[in-house]
């Protein structure tokens, strides 16, 4: 069973997976990570972690796993699918909990989480509130959810990983919040992006604009994580454009499922559709600023 599960895996090396990875080698653990690119490997290598090629490979070696891919297909590829944590034969395999951090369907995963129980894998929701960069600074926020002895199996874990937790209850209610949540940091994005596109085309000096309404009524904490960057058109990713995109078209799916209206949501996906049209998906999220500043006098109706 490789060196008999005592290192933590990683999936997924992005942005959110390499810098947790690198929270969870300062807190002393041992790593271990893998990636569809070379590339990302490569570069865990460099960080002091134990590249692996496989998912297989990770689930024969390692006895608690964090998952940081894309999306809901991904994460079911990664645990049940040809290649995935369950691919390999029980008395093979050293993993026994799962840690899933990705943006989920959450009927879908809740449904996954119990496929993968019933043979022997748990599976805890960590889905994360936070910039990858807010992440790195310890400011990320964790919403854990599953069941409670497991979460206490990996609460390790999860405290290198984020330092502040709330436990939200049952599988299935991590990933609802955080839609909840990243419903209202959209909003505040476009919001702000918007307010400072008004505020320049009134002739304001952006940096003075930006103290004083971080000093007002209107202040909200994206002010502080992205205002500098829209000022600066500073795009380099610490949330991207595509993510946020998929992140939306989950919450307004769930909303629809549940007879209900988002119209601010709906605005919010449009602004998304139109920076990937721009080529810009793989930018930071507060490019919304352009496609604001795009919608010139000659789009109005």
């Amino acid at each position: 069973m490789g060196n008999g599960g005592s290192s933590v895996g990683i999936i997924g090396l992005g942005l959110m997976g390499t810098v947790m990875a690198r929270r969870l080698k300062v807190a002393g653990l041992d790593i271990a990570g893998y990636d569809v690119r070379a590339e990302a490997r490569a570069m865990f290598g460099d960080l002091g972690g134990r590249p692996v090629n496989s998912v297989a490979g990770i689930a024969r070696s390692c006895g608690r796993v964090v998952i940081s891919v894309f999306d809901t297909g991904q994460v079911e590829d990664v645990i049940e699918g040809p290649g995935g944590l369950l691919s390999v034969p029980a008395g093979e395999r050293a993993v026994k909990i799962a840690i899933n951090t990705s943006t989920c369907e959450p009927g879908r995963i809740a449904r996954l989480a119990e496929r993968a129980a019933a043979q022997g894998l748990q599976v805890v929701e960590l889905p994360i509130s936070g910039t990858s960069q807010q992440v790195a600074q310890g400011d990320g926020v964790g919403l854990v959810a599953g069941d409670p002895a497991a979460a206490e199996a990996v609460r390790d874990v999860i405290d290198a990983i984020c330092p502040r937790t709330y436990f939200m209850g049952a599988f299935g209610n991590g990933t609802k919040t955080k839609l909840a949540i990243n419903h209202i940091l959209g909003l505040n994005r476009a919001a702000l992006a918007e307010g400072l596109v008004f505020a320049g085309r009134l002739g304001l000096p952006l940096e003075p604009f930006l103290e004083a309404a971080k000093g007002s009524a209107a202040y909200s904490q994206i002010m502080d994580v992205k205002g500098g960057k829209m000022i600066a058109r500073d795009f380099s990713p610490h949330g991207k454009v595509g993510q946020s995109a998929k992140d939306f078209g989950l919450i307004l799916d769930a909303a629809k499922s549940r007879g209900q209206s988002l119209p601010l949501a709906d605005v919010y996906a449009a602004l998304m559709a139109g920076c990937i049209a721009a080529g810009e998906a793989e930018l930071d999220n507060c490019a919304v600023i352009a496609e604001i500043g795009r919608r010139g006098e000659q789009n109005r109706t």
